[in-house]
């Protein structure tokens, strides 16, 4: 057994990393890091009675290249024998749907396929590659972006996946050093892909891999790695502290004002209170909300937030009623329109099909094909209410609007905002940025397809 194996299997028995006979699923964009992942831990399956499968996912931001890494993956699980589970999505169209940068709308998609593959394969625990320069590249991002402790304290060996707190994501290479990983490749001649992003430097993480780090090294600091996960080790201590302190403030709220806490516990307190709400606990408003008790702060048109004297967060959301003045009947009784609302363009055109697959080659991103007949005529674009349901492709059941976006992380703030379209019956059967309602869907009795074309402004 390699040096370099027997350290992570040395890491994955003092983390308590994985369990005897434990199905795993690996994540694999094969590149350098994730491929040295799977190698070594099918190295160790014999050993431990582990069950392997790998989940890769495209996110169709490199053209061909994207294909290419997707076909590579797929070939190399063939080659070990492992269960392969792949899928796909448009980053670009849905980082622009919702208001987020590509590599958050990346990371978000990512994360949400590696838990739904978990969940489909009764698989409670996926590993991912990160290893220790990710972790110093991330402390120096997260700083210049003024993190707190929590987040200067960089990834965990483990911990809930942010898509789903059922599953269970750890990171066995967290000890190991980049060229720890490439000696290794090259020494067990491990085929790997190369992502030509990743010397981009009009991305932020690449400027501080690529200039900042090695300028530190040479001009301040050699052993960079090692200092700077010394200091991540020593702020990620004292983080867990003020958590726990603030949890437990909790049981003797009697005893201390939220006035009289430390800064730094009424920060945590509020940051946990403002994530159960699912609104980002950004620095000014957690310090706005501290400041003063009873101060009532609009967040968007459709919510308002404030602090309650024993620290607690109380929202208040616009009523349906104030939504309902704020819609707009559309007529689809012609063969082609456009209309506008909400600040998002919609184009519609209706064509005869005998299948219901001749509509579907002509959807692009930010394009759907609907049954016309089921649609019927007028439809009506507003904006979600409280008890909204939807019945998404892909689902067994109609679901309440508002799970939806919980799962699909859209931020609380950014709801109220998103165009919802409705059947003059009140049937939801489109909601911008998310999937199409399976009832509408075309089928084999489908006669006219509606197809959908919007963009927002």
């Amino acid at each position: 057994m390699s040096h370099l194996v027997s350290k992570v299997e040395q890491a994955i028995q003092a983390q308590n990393l994985f369990q005897p006979n434990q199905f795993i699923l690996v994540a694999v964009s094969g590149g350098l890091d994730s491929m040295v992942l799977l190698h070594v831990l099918c190295r160790l399956v014999g050993k431990h009675g582990w069950m392997l499968a790998v989940a890769h996912f495209n996110h169709l931001l490199r053209g061909g290249s994207s294909d290419a890494d997707a076909e590579f993956v797929r070939l190399a699980a063939a080659q070990l024998g492992l269960k392969f589970i792949s899928e796909q999505r448009d980053v670009q169209q849905f980082a622009r749907a919702h208001k987020l940068s590509v590599e958050m709308a990346a990371r978000n998609l990512r994360h949400d396929f590696l838990a739904r593959t978990c969940l489909t394969l009764g698989i409670k625990t996926m590993a991912l590659a990160h290893h220790s320069d990710d972790q110093v590249e991330l402390f120096f991002l997260r700083m210049f972006r003024g993190a707190g402790g929590e987040g200067l304290a960089g990834m965990r060996w483990s911990g809930p996946s942010p898509s789903d707190e059922t599953i269970e994501v750890v990171r066995p290479l967290l000890g190991l050093l980049k060229d720890d990983l490439q000696s290794f490749a090259k020494e067990e001649h491990i085929e790997f892909r190369s992502d030509e992003t990743n010397a981009q430097l009009d991305i932020e993480r690449n400027r501080i891999r690529h200039e900042l780090l090695p300028l530190i090294r040479e001009r301040y600091q050699s052993a960079l790695v090692k200092t700077a996960l010394r200091s991540m080790e020593i702020i990620g201590a004292e983080s867990d502290f003020v958590r726990e302190s603030a949890r437990s403030w909790e049981h003797r709220k009697n005893d201390i004002a939220f006035d009289h806490l430390h800064p730094a516990v009424q920060r945590q307190w509020l940051q946990m209170e403002l994530l159960k709400l699912e609104i980002n606990p950004e620095f000014d408003l957690i310090e706005r909300l501290r400041s003063e008790s009873g101060r009532v702060i609009m967040l968007s048109p459709g919510l308002t937030i404030w602090r309650d004297h024993q620290g607690n967060i109380q929202s208040h959301a616009v009523s349906s009623v104030a939504f309902d003045a704020d819609q707009r009947t559309v007529d689809l009784s012609a063969k082609e329109g456009q209309t506008s609302f909400g600040g998002v363009t919609i184009t519609w055109q209706i064509e005869e099909c005998r299948t219901s697959s001749e509509a579907v080659p002509n959807a692009v991103a930010g394009s759907e094909c609907f049954d016309a007949r089921k649609v019927g005529s007028p439809i009506v674009l507003r904006h979600w209410r409280p008890g909204d349901r939807f019945h998404p492709i892909g689902m067994n059941t109609p679901v309440k609007l508002q799970n939806l976006f919980t799962n699909e992380k859209i931020p609380r703030e950014r709801r109220h905002e998103l165009v919802v379209t409705a059947t003059a019956r009140g049937d939801i059967f489109w909601v911008e940025g998310l999937r199409m309602s399976a009832q509408f869907k075309l089928d084999n009795q489908t006669v006219s397809g509606l197809k959908w074309t919007w963009g927002r402004e």
